[in-house]
């Protein structure tokens, strides 16, 4: 026999098997479905499978046996639903943060010279203007009373001056009221140079570990303290760049600490960066923490919550997710019949799968029985069944 005709017989013998598999077995529908045929073409090569567990010519024989798989409501599948559900995505989010002092200062002498005395000790609550430590000033005083003698003599001058000016040149009445000024201006400099020998608080705050002892010698860049004004915290932190136009100043913020287990402090939102970090794609965001209890620290790492109204979808059963070679689908049971409804999926959660999709809340989708649900067939539910045998279901 030649090789085409062999060929042929062999396409025939295969249509011919193929066309009774499917007439044959009752379930070849749901195996063609499952390999993605289009519905409308299952639909045409295989007979309609009815509870009976036949396809239909084989449904008429059961029909004339007993007569139990006839039309109507007998034919409706059997499924459990579970309406739809309202669920929230993006509507809280989490972050590490660092806390400082509202205000921080490292205390640095205004002038050279060596330390004759300290006046405050770790962990010291001081107030702005509080001395803090003393340099040695004996040159000062010095500069100071030899500005004081100056300005005397000077004074001195200018009144005889003033006295005789009939008999002295106006000039010369002029230059002892400069010499006069210029005295007094070189005491106000001495006596400023007498207090910068003084290292006072340029702020409110608590004293830190004080790195020098006294007769060390310090310089304008020698840092003699830090001092933190902690009745507030600032916590900065980095949000995802989707949160970008959902975070605001004044927002609230809430934060625990390492440090405080278990314990939780309010604040709010006191500044948004104005520029995304391209690197991380994250935006800085600085929170106000009150801490007038003096239970925080700058320096702390605080996790950092903050609630939205995030973004509202659907919400529906995981096992209702089906799939095919178009994609995720579920079913949905409309004046009892079953439709096909396509679903993007949003976001898996234990309990509820959130979906884009023309569904709503309360309408009824099928979460059990899905193996034998078709497009537009008869269903009946559950609860259906249940109320007929006097089984009150939620």
């Amino acid at each position: 026999m030649a090789f085409w005709k062999q060929f042929v017989l062999s396409l025939i013998v295969i249509a011919a098997g193929f066309a009774g598999w499917i007439f044959l077995v009752p379930r070849a529908a749901d195996v063609l479905r499952n390999a993605g045929v289009p519905e409308n073409l299952v639909a045409k090569v295989a007979p309609p499978v009815e509870p009976g567990g036949g396809a239909s010519g084989q449904g008429e024989g059961a029909q004339g046996g007993g007569g139990r798989n006839g039309g109507g409501r007998n034919n409706a599948v059997l499924v459990v639903t579970q309406a739809v559900v309202q669920g929230v995505v993006n509507d809280r989010l989490n972050a590490i943060g660092t806390g400082d002092a509202i205000r921080s200062v490292a205390v640095t002498p205004q002038a050279m010279g060596t330390i004759r005395e300290i006046l405050i000790k770790s962990g010291d609550k001081v107030k702005q203007g509080q001395v803090l430590a003393k340099l040695d000033s004996e040159e000062q005083v010095i500069a100071k009373g030899q500005a004081e003698v100056a300005l005397k003599s000077a004074i001195e001058k200018s009144n005889l001056y003033h006295n005789i000016k009939s008999s002295v040149a106006r000039m010369d009445v002029f230059d002892a009221e400069i010499a006069e000024q210029g005295a007094r201006l070189q005491l106000q400099a001495a006596e400023l140079n007498l207090t910068r020998r003084n290292i006072v608080a340029p702020i409110d705050g608590i004293v830190g570990i004080v790195p020098v002892n006294i007769g060390d010698n310090v310089t304008t860049s020698t840092p003699i303290v830090t001092l933190d004004d902690r009745s507030e915290i600032l916590v900065d932190y980095w949000v995802p760049e989707r949160f970008a136009n959902t975070v605001s100043v004044g927002q609230p913020v809430e934060v625990t600490s390492v440090a405080r287990p278990g314990q939780a402090f309010s604040g709010e939102v006191q500044a948004v960066d104005n520029r995304i970090d391209a690197a991380s794609r994250t935006l800085r965001i600085r929170a106000k923490i009150d801490n007038r209890a003096d239970e925080l620290r700058a320096g702390m790492s605080f996790n950092v919550s903050m609630k939205f109204a995030g973004d509202k979808y659907p919400a529906v059963d995981p096992v209702s997710v089906q799939w095919d070679s178009q994609g995720s689908f579920v079913w949905q049971v409309v004046d009892g019949k079953s439709h096909k409804v396509r679903v993007s999926i949003v976001q898996r959660n234990p309990d509820f799968v959130l979906v884009k999709a023309g569904i709503k809340d309360g309408d009824a989708i099928v979460t059990q029985g899905l193996q034998r649900v078709r497009e537009g067939g008869p269903v009946r539910t559950g609860n259906e069944l249940a109320s007929n045998n006097g089984v009150k279901t939620q």
